[in-house]
């Protein structure tokens, strides 16, 4: 399945045959992961990057006392610690399921890099997104209620796993528990449980031992006040 690195890098820009072949060939070997995992731990200095080939994973940070502050949720095809190539990292990255991983050395992504500059935009892009993401994330939580919090982030994933070809009769897996939910938009338990009850009561949604299903998109994109630009991914809304 490293073919889902090429088609995430390729909604950025086309490969040709070749720059796609490169792009897999630098994935020396893949191993499963479990529920739960670590893959990448604050303070690493790692010598290759992972991409996730199957499941979801989160990007957070962890205070002093156990509070944990989601940053950004993982899908396949995505290059979990791309950082990694040039600085340490200063983060963590959990596997939200039971997945696959590959793992590519730095110094063969360098060469890819190298050797096919548009490799190397599609992979520069991808970080550009992913900062764009953490902007909108900022704006969200600073500016919009609970309500539009979330209801934002569920369309953010819908997007991101339909342009991955995850998303099937408006359904996808999200396996993750309202915990997650409240320690990515900074609310409270009670506060997620409340919100999530009112989208389900609208009709909009249905979210559920993982599977998130899509009943109203056009009714959900206006709760969460969501534009797609910042995405990057032209004509790949659901």
């Amino acid at each position: 399945m490293v073919s889902r690195l090429t088609a995430n890098l390729q909604l950025y820009g086309a490969l040709s045959a070749d720059e796609q072949r490169a792009v897999e060939n630098m994935v020396i070997s893949t191993r499963a992961v479990a529920a739960g995992e670590d893959l990448v731990v604050e303070g690493d200095a790692p010598t290759h990057c992972r991409v996730l080939l199957e499941g979801q994973a989160f990007r957070h940070k962890t205070l002093p006392d156990g509070r944990r502050q989601i940053m950004a949720f993982h899908i396949p095809g995505d290059v979990c610690d791309l950082q990694g190539l040039f600085l340490g990292m200063d983060h963590n990255v959990t596997s939200l399921s039971a997945g696959e991983i590959g793992l590519i050395p730095h110094a063969k992504l360098t060469e890819v890099m190298e050797v096919h500059p548009r490799s190397a935009r599609a992979f520069w892009s991808t970080s550009l997104v992913e900062a764009a993401v953490f902007r909108e994330w900022m704006v969200g939580m600073g500016r919009r209620s609970a309500y539009a919090r979330i209801a934002h982030l569920f369309c953010e994933m819908v997007v991101r796993m339909r342009a991955a070809g995850l998303v099937h009769q408006n359904r996808c897996s999200f396996p993750i528990t309202q915990q997650h939910l409240s320690d990515a938009l900074g609310l409270s338990a009670v506060h997620t449980n409340r919100t999530l009850q009112a989208l389900r009561g609208e009709g909009l949604l249905t979210f559920q031992g993982g599977e998130l299903v899509i009943m109203d998109w056009p009714g959900l994109t206006a709760a969460g006040e969501f534009d797609a630009g910042y995405l990057h991914q032209a004509g790949k809304s659901a």
